[in-house]
């Protein structure tokens, strides 16, 4: 039985206050918005947040979708740079061939 007049003892002085919050929630939710404005650093961003998240035995959506979205604009941003090439380089030997 314990004594309500005595303070229950305090948690030791290293470690952490507990809190709801699990490692890599805000920074997941921080890559997933950089995916969207900077899609490398938000990919980057994502992968450490939910690395971070495994370690510790806790799920991270918002990481999940942060890397998942990161590869499918990197992926895009790959076709549509090497479409814009070929376009250009078309236009050019064009424009080139029927100047002589």
């Amino acid at each position: 039985m314990t004594d309500p007049n005595v303070p229950a003892p305090a948690a030791p002085a290293g470690a952490p206050a507990p809190s709801g919050d699990y490692p890599g929630k805000t920074l997941g939710i921080v890559g997933l918005i950089l995916v969207f404005v900077v899609t490398v650093v938000g990919l980057i961003v994502s992968a450490v947040a939910l690395s971070q998240s495994k370690k510790a035995g806790f799920k991270n959506t918002p990481a999940k979708v942060g890397v998942i979205l990161g590869i499918v604009f990197i992926a895009l941003g790959v076709i549509f740079t090497v479409l814009w090439f070929a376009v250009f380089a078309t236009t050019f030997s064009a424009a080139t061939i029927s100047s002589f």
